[in-house]
């Protein structure tokens, strides 16, 4: 959950001030990096809501984190590394405190020069035959792994890892060739060549070919790697051990968040691929301006590229795609040149001025449901957007706000509002959105660190829909989405139905950025810092616990580790007072929940995905993996026997249909990307078989409104 920096900044200045003095500006990066470790020691140790103690404690488990973090298969530092770092294993607390990299080089350094003689071995491993008929296993369990003892055992570790990933290889070929065979049996694929059929040697030597060239991009990649990338993860080794939601963001990674955050990015609207340790233009986003160039082509290098028209070109040959990718963004009407080579060789400067693109799988979204006799609507909210600081930028409530408006007008008799996956955003849009749905009113109550509590009304007198709602979630519905899905739970205002409990992130963030305590304008990052808890207004956590579904059922995931409560270093679940509300009481819960019941219990497609669900999370514990070629197909033959009865959820169908709107219809008549987009959520949904008993409750629910 996070929260607007502006509206806690005042807070935040006075015990930060201190910061500022006898700061020098760096002089190396290294310098820059010591500066960040103080700094964001000071911001953690000061401000956040239950800070750690900076003591040999902490330090063995900042120790054990950060190896999970930089090496969590055991595949790259041999023991004797692991037995030179644990002598600083007590001395992370004291490098903090004092913004030394001792151990941070060490590590890094070492790191560096292992992937180097990886890279090596690999492709020693790929310069002889590999034999794919010795009788081995490869333990997938990292838990049960050790660091190699010598680099014969490093080697060998890597050679199991090579034949794994050919093995895998292989199987996707065997599974592609399957699939194309059923599409010519049924008549679905009307092309007239039957795909090639490879024999097992075709198969091994593609796949062979395949891993080498993606262990390559592998290595390369990680040569372009800058100190300073890793240094994030090593900060991040520190923070997360506070809790899972404290984070360090370099600039860059500050910057992506927000593209991400507020939906919109100033760009050309171009993916980036990189391959073979180049980078060519990939997907087009329809209406952008590379696509409006129609000079821009997949597949296209990219050689150079001018960002701004005072400046020289910059050569992007071996440059990193992040890099690269922040290169093209920039001031809106900004002009900038790319320099490509085209697939026939020639070589075409292509100028373009930048423009707003909005990245729409982030907004709300609705169509139209028909049952036999009744119309309703479903809204989709990926995330609680809002733009801050900005007017005229997009947000939350306002897209739902539209969205009702919109599926009123084709005289819908209740809503859905799907919140499953929706990880949170900014906390003020849940009392605007708790708004349109019903009278004024507290949402939420939130305690800082010193215990101070209170409790966020929402202010609007005037809902727009006040029919019946019921609210979809599941496992990753956190943080904003569980502040909804609560309060809309406690007033009686709507029936939430789903997984049995959400996510269980009860937590507040705001960023912190660190220049701002500096005294000066370079951009150190940000601290992702949790300052608050929040409580339902009748004083209950969701930390740990989520928010339990009035219609609870089990989906994929019921099984897996998902959720706060998972997290060794997460927040503990406490309660405070509530506060007045009044409870509407609109409906019967406990009768929508046995009629749910009694239909779910006859419902054979049900019961088929929580097998399945158990199946998968089966296949998840394994520990180890054959790598014996006959062994292994034997393990694949008999996975595809167990799965064959689960077939038949893939061509599931919940028998609902779906209207769009007039104008998205004319829509996909000229936009590629927003029909294509818009196909596969409509085929999602008619499998969507958590939809259609929604469509099922919100329709007893309208009898008993």
């Amino acid at each position: 959950m996070l929260k607007n920096f502006r509206t806690v900044r005042f807070l935040l200045l006075l015990p930060l001030t201190f910061f500022a003095f006898g700061f020098r500006p760096p002089n190396s990066e290294e310098e820059k990096m010591q500066i960040i470790m103080v700094s964001a020691k000071n911001i953690l140790s000061y401000l956040h809501y239950s800070p750690k103690s900076i003591n040999d404690a902490y330090s063995k488990e900042v120790y054990k984190h950060y190896f999970e973090l930089i090496d969590p298969t055991k595949k790259y530092f041999l023991q004797s590394d692991m037995e030179e770092f644990q002598k600083h294993e007590t001395n992370l607390d004291d490098y903090l405190n004092n913004g030394d990299l001792t151990f941070y080089n060490i590590t890094i350094n070492k790191l560096y020069e292992r992937m180097e003689e990886i890279d090596k071995i690999t492709q020693d491993i790929f310069s002889k035959p590999i034999n794919l008929e010795e009788d081995e296993d490869l333990i997938l369990e990292p838990k049960l792994k050790k660091a190699p003892t010598s680099r014969q055992e490093l080697y060998n570790e890597w050679k199991k890892f090579i034949k794994y990933s050919i093995l895998q290889e292989v199987e996707s070929i065997n599974s592609k060739e399957e699939t194309a065979e059923k599409k010519k049996d049924s008549g679905k694929d009307k092309t007239p060549d039957k795909p090639e059929v490879l024999s097992q040697n075709q198969k091994i030597k593609k796949a062979t070919e395949n891993v080498k060239d993606l262990l390559e991009e592998k290595f390369t990649r990680f040569k372009k790697r800058k100190k300073m990338d890793s240094f994030t993860l090593y900060m991040n080794a520190y923070t997360h051990i506070f809790d899972p939601h404290t984070n360090y963001y370099s600039p860059q990674g500050k910057e992506d968040f927000d593209v991400n955050f507020k939906g919109k990015i100033i760009g050309i609207g171009a993916m980036i691929q990189e391959k073979k340790g180049n980078l060519y233009i990939s997907t087009l986003t329809i209406g952008a301006p590379a696509w409006k160039s129609k000079q821009l082509t997949e597949g296209d290098k990219i050689i150079k590229i001018k960002s701004k028209p005072d400046e020289d070109p910059v050569n992007v040959a071996d440059m990193p795609s992040n890099e690269v990718t922040r290169l093209m963004r920039g001031e809106k009407g900004m002009p900038i040149t790319l320099t490509l080579q085209k697939k026939d060789g020639t070589i075409k400067d292509v100028t373009m001025l930048r423009e707003e693109i909005a990245l729409e799988d982030t907004f709300a979204k609705s169509i139209i449901v028909n049952t036999s006799d009744k119309k309703y609507g479903l809204i989709n909210l990926p995330k609680f957007n809002e733009d801050f600081g900005n007017k005229e930028g997009r947000n939350a409530s306002d897209d739902i706000k539209n969205e009702i408006i919109k599926l009123k007008e084709q005289n819908i008799q209740g809503i859905i509002l799907d919140l499953r996956g929706n990880g949170g955003g900014s906390l003020t849009e849940v009392g605007d959105i708790m708004g349109l749905f019903m009278e004024a009113g507290p949402y939420v109550q939130v305690k800082d660190g010193n215990g101070k509590i209170m409790a966020l009304k929402n202010k609007n007198e005037k809902p727009i829909w006040k029919g019946p709602l019921v609210i979809l979630q599941n496992e990753f519905s956190a943080s904003a989405a569980e502040i909804l899905t609560g309060v809309m739970q406690d007033y009686g205002r709507a029936v939430i139905m789903g997984s049995p409990v959400s996510y269980g992130k009860g937590t507040v963030q705001v960023f912190v950025d660190l220049n701002k305590f500096l005294n000066t304008q370079e951009d150190y990052g940000s601290i992702k810092l949790t300052i608050q808890k929040y409580y339902r207004i009748t004083g209950e956590s969701t930390q740990r616990k989520g928010v339990s579904s009035d219609i609870p059922m089990k989906d994929l995931f019921t099984y897996a580790e998902v959720g706060e409560k998972y997290d060794d270093n997460a927040l503990a679940w406490d309660k405070i007072p509530g506060t007045d509300f009044n409870r509407q009481n609109a409906f019967n819960i406990q009768a929508l929940k046995k009629m749910s019941t009694e239909r779910m219990a006859n419902n054979n497609n049900y019961k088929l995905i929580l097998e399945y669900a158990q199946w998968r999370e089966n296949l998840d514990k394994e520990k180890t993996v054959p790598l014996n070629v006959q062994k292994f197909n034997d393990l694949m033959k008999q996975r595809k026997i167990q799965t064959e009865r689960f077939k038949v959820l893939n061509t599931l169908e919940n028998g609902l249909t779906f209207t769009m709107y007039p104008n998205e219809i004319e829509r996909e008549k000229i936009d590629e990307a927003f029909k294509s987009k818009s196909e596969i959520w409509l085929k999602n949904l008619q499998k969507d078989l958590y939809l259609q008993e929604a469509i099922n409750v919100v329709g007893d629910l309208k009898m008993r409104s």
